[in-house]
Order: structure tokens, then sequence, then C-alpha cells
């Protein structure tokens, strides 16, 4: 277990001068992505379900925040707000961890900062070092894992656990417990996808929950098996057919895999973005229509296939984000995939209809090879005249080299707002001030 005890050790002795300047304003960047992501959902199903359950659960009221809807304990904000902050598709995603970071670990720092009485500095800490944690776990665990597990759900504990540990001040010993507790309660299966059912948003809930349960419980004594992640019985041994305990502790303390996380610029799975990005590229070029496509092949990675190949005919608006063929009949016939489209159009427009049973996905060598670590953007689309035509990007709008920047950011932030109607525009724009700002709030306590 000696990378487990390396990556507790970073963990236990990261300090927040240590922190560059790039790296902080990156997380106050994903720090606003998270809470535009969290807002946007307000009113949707199912999170008024995690609400009901919190209020039925209790208590009614308490020193935490849960986002769209008041205060609770610690457990219940971070378990509502980590729902509603992944059920619009429009959280972060780390490439070679294929993890969302922001929906699990900014609902359990917030939650658990507010009920310490932390500052924005310690919380901006604590989510460097879920983030530093959950990433190397994410590419420990390898490809295999993402196959049938929902590595959000699964490293995600962890990930979550981490940055309320940061918080709680835990030493290298206490870290080794800490992942012993949040890694045996890891769980998430990709098999909601096939009936539309909800559970992704049960997945990042109790990522969350359980890793401030984690934390909590650690602080207070409790003990976790201290080969978690590399043991005969841990976490790989169980969900990974490639695990590499190097990856654990790789660039501790150089390489800041926080920075390499991407932001969502359509409303959708992001093994779409790649598809849909190229796709835009070539209709812009070539000056297609949606009506001149007889044919539109995707050639994609087998964790794109893996996930997307389960639906087929959409169900709800948010199977339909996992439909390579409605992502993209909504960039051909509308230009873009946000949130107005999918919910006004992917279901009930014809033409968006008939531009999905036109596209296919195949798998491509080169694609495969690049993938996690680059998501590679690869279209052929054979028109109605007789032409074949290839579309190709390299880096999907909102990827580290082609970033969002914070104009655009705080512009997304804006549009989420009034997707949900969650805040006035000048409220919103208050917010922005706020995120900005973190750094200097003396305390997280009724931050919102």
């Amino acid at each position: 277990m000696s990378h487990t005890l390396a990556l507790c050790r970073f963990l236990a002795q990261l300090d927040y001068e240590q922190l560059p300047e790039t790296l902080l304003a990156r997380t106050e960047e994903l720090y606003l992505d998270w809470l535009g992501s969290a807002l946007a959902s307000q009113g949707m199903h199912p999170i008024p379900l995690f609400e009901r359950y919190a209020q039925k659960m209790g208590p009614g009221s308490g020193p935490a925040q849960v986002i769209v809807n008041g205060g609770s304990s610690a457990y219940f904000a971070a378990l509502v707000n980590a729902a509603a902050s992944h059920l619009v598709e429009q959280d972060d995603l780390h490439n070679s961890s294929v993890l969302h970071p922001a929906t699990v670990v900014f609902p359990a720092a917030l939650a658990a900062a507010q009920d310490l009485g932390k500052s924005g500095r310690e919380l901006l800490l604590a989510s460097v070092a879920g983030y530093e944690a959950g990433i190397r776990i994410g590419e420990f665990m390898g490809r295999s894992h993402y196959r049938i597990f929902h590595t959000t759900a699964t490293v995600g504990t962890l990930a979550a656990a981490v940055a309320v540990g940061k918080l709680l001040g835990f030493n290298q010993e206490q870290f080794v417990n800490l992942l012993g507790s949040a890694g045996t309660q890891a769980a998430g299966l990709w098999e909601f996808l096939r009936d539309a059912a909800d559970s992704k948003q049960l997945h990042t809930a109790k990522a969350a929950a359980d890793g401030l349960l984690a934390a909590y419980l650690t602080a207070d004594g409790l003990t976790g098996a201290r080969n978690i992640l590399e043991g005969d019985q841990g976490l790989a041994a169980g969900m990974s057919q490639d695990a590499q305990p190097s990856r654990l502790s790789a660039g501790l303390g150089s390489r800041w895999a926080l920075l390499e996380t991407s932001f969502k610029f359509h409303a959708s799975c992001r093994h779409t973005h790649p598809a849909a990005d190229a796709l835009l590229h070539l209709m812009q070029r070539e000056g297609l229509s949606a009506a001149d496509m007889a044919h539109v092949q995707t050639r994609v990675h087998q964790g794109a296939i893996d996930v997307l190949g389960r639906v087929k005919v959409p169900a709800s608006v948010h199977q339909a984000k996992f439909s390579m063929g409605t992502v993209l009949g909504l960039i051909a016939v509308h230009g873009q995939a946000g949130l107005n489209e999918f919910h006004e159009l992917a279901l009930s427009d014809p033409a968006v209809a008939s531009l999905r049973d036109k596209v296919s996905m195949t798998l491509d060598p080169e694609v495969d090879d690049a993938y996690p670590q680059r998501w590679l953007g690869r279209v052929t689309v054979t028109t109605t005249d007789g032409r074949t035509l290839h579309g190709a990007i390299d880096e999907p709008k909102g990827d580290p080299g082609n970033t969002l920047s914070r104009v655009e950011l705080a512009d997304k932030f804006r549009r989420l707002c009034q997707f949900s109607g969650a805040r006035t525009p000048a409220q919103a724009d208050a917010l922005i001030e706020k995120v900005w700002n973190l750094r200097s709030a003396a305390s997280m306590a009724h931050w919102l």
C-alpha cells in the first residue's frame, strides 16, 4: 500500500500556501460552474424527492444550506446538493479519470465548511484535496472499472470524503482510515441508463453524503480498512481489471490534476461532445444543414459505446442526453444542444428524431487509443447528393486546451439560473462576484 500511504501523506501535509494562483483561480471557476449546475435543477424531477426525504428525516433547518431549498444538517445538504448538481448534465469532467469531481466534492465540502464554520480559503484547500485524490483514484481504477461502474458514484465517495477530511484537519493515519470507510461504501452501476431511471442523481447524492459520513465518523475514532485501494479484497480487486497503483501517487505536488478538468459546453453526456463539436465544425465549414445529411457516422472510443450504446430511442429528457443521435440531431437541426433545446425539442421535434435515426457509432482505433487522456471527435457525413465529408476536432470546447473563459463561465452561470428561475439576473451577478471573491470569505456560514 505504498502508493496509498504516499497519497495520504500528501493530503495531510497539503497547505493553502502551496497552492499556486492558477490553481486557486481555477478552483473558483469550477465552484461557480458547479453552483450554476445545482441552481439549474430547481424544481425538476427527481430533485424534489431528495428534498422531501431530507425534510422528512430532519432536521428541518440547520447550519448547512440546501441550495435549492433552505437549510439542513451537513449530511442532508450534501445529499440534496450533490443530486441537484448532476441533473442537467452541465457539471465538469476530468478526462483521464472519467470523473465528475465537482458534483461530489463541492457539496460535501460546502456542507462541512458551513457546519464547521470554515473560511473560503479552507473550502478551496479542501476542494483541491478532494479533486487531487479523486482524480488519481479514478485513474488508478482504470478503463475497465468505468464499463460497469459509474466512477463518479464509486470514486466520488472517496473524493468527497477527502475534502471533508481536509476540513477536519486529518493527519496521515486518519486519511488512511478515511479512505477505508469511504471505499467500503463505494457503489453505483450504469444499468440505470437502459430504463431511463433516476439513479444517476442517487449516485452523486450518496457519494457526497457517504463521504461526509465517513469523515465525521473517522474524526470520532472509527477505523477503516487500511488497504482499501490496493488490497487483495479492496476496490481494485473487486471493481477493476487494469488498475495501476502508481497512478495514486504520480506527480503529487507537481502535477495539479484539478487544472486538467474540463467544463461542459453542451448540456449532455460528455461522451457526445467530441462528435457534436466535430459535426458543428463540419457543418460550418461545408455550409451543411440537417436536410443535406443522409447518414452521420461517429467514430468513437469504446467508453462512448459502453455508455451511449444503451440508449436507442430516449424515453426522457435526461436519457436523451445519453443518446448520440439525439444530441447530433439537436446540433444539426438547431445548431446547439443546450438546456432549452433538450427540454423543448429533444423528444418532440420530428426533425431531430429523423436525424437521430441516421446516426451510428463505430469504434475507431485512433480515438480509442487516445482515450481517456484525450477525447477526439471524428464524424463522417454522407450527404443526400452522394458526397462523403469528414469532420475532426482534437479538443472539444471546454477542454483545458480549449477552455471557457471567466466571461464565458459567467454567461453560462446566468443561463443556468435563468433556465430554472432559481435566481434573478441581479442575484446571479451578485453570486458570480461572491465566487470570484471566495478567498476573502471569513466564514462559509450563510454564504448563499
